[in-house]
């Protein structure tokens, strides 16, 4: 039987590559030119040696999936959803407690969801992996933000075309009421949004990679919860079929112990490490 290597990315999107000027284009609305929200230093890095991995392998890669951070620009990790309590606008990397928002330092600006927000922090915290953050509007869906950066979707467009077949594409984050990092299930699923349980359709697709590559950002949050849930809930096991290719994956500012973390938690369960660069293909 064939060996079968597929390739995992995550979240390459402009928004959250540090991206020189020349690749971000004007507005023509405001006329002033366009900056990712989110920049991952050294994330336009990753994605050039990604988008020369993926040209330089293309042959050997039986099938691309590629997951899109995609949100609405009124969501509960993005400033327009809340107010301070004197109503004063809550800036970018706020984060907010369950109890701060029992105490009233913070309020979503709708008052009638008070109490499904609530509801929603302290499941959150009941789950031990983040305090909710507010992060800026970033990856709203169809904006440029939203879009794979350039060098990587052109490989991706000429793998397609060699292939005959198309790369799969993952949206996540819809969900305005629920964190999403992970390419698998929301921070907290909402039992009405089947799209934010655990994705058993995409598990089962990447149970088939006798190899399964991952790259993508950010190392310290989105590819950390992907790679997390993927070694808990892959149907057939053996994490030693996951590779992450860490020159192609980069932490958020302030989060690099978060991800040097994640990466020994993982080696520690048998994930390989690897740079793109190496004989990984074997």
């Amino acid at each position: 039987m064939a060996h079968r290597t597929e390739l995992l990315i995550i979240d390459a999107q402009n928004d959250f590559c540090d991206l020189p000027e020349h690749y971000c284009p004007v507005d023509p609305v405001s006329a002033e030119r366009l900056a990712p929200a989110l920049a991952v230093p050294g994330a336009h890095a990753d994605m050039l040696r990604l988008a020369a991995f993926v040209r330089a392998q293309a042959a050997a890669l039986a099938a691309i999936t590629v997951t899109l951070d995609s949100h609405h620009r009124v969501d509960i990790a993005h400033p327009p959803f809340w107010r301070s309590s004197t109503g004063a606008p809550v800036a970018p990397f706020t984060t907010i407690s369950a109890a701060e928002l029992r105490a009233g330092s913070y309020l979503p600006r709708d008052a009638a969801q008070l109490a499904r927000v609530q509801a929603y922090l302290d499941a959150l915290e009941a789950h031990g992996r983040y305090r909710l953050m507010v992060w800026p509007v970033h990856c709203q869906i169809g904006s440029w933000g939203h879009g794979l950066h350039a060098d990587l979707a052109a490989a991706c467009n000429a793998w397609e075309e060699a292939h005959l077949q198309p790369v799969a594409c993952v949206l996540k984050g819809d969900n305005p009421w629920t964190e999403h990092y992970s390419a698998l299930q929301a921070e907290v699923p909402d039992p009405a949004d089947p799209g934010t349980a655990l994705n058993q359709s995409l598990l089962a697709r990447l149970d088939r990679a006798d190899m399964l590559l991952i790259a993508g950002e950010a190392g310290s949050h989105c590819v950390r919860a992907s790679v997390e849930h993927l070694v808990d809930h892959l149907p057939s096991g053996r994490p030693e079929r996951l590779v992450l290719l860490t020159d192609c994956i980069s932490p958020v500012t302030g989060f690099k112990a978060e991800q040097a973390e994640f990466l020994s938690a993982m080696a520690a369960r048998g994930v390989r490490l690897a740079r793109s660069t190496d004989r990984v293909l074997r």
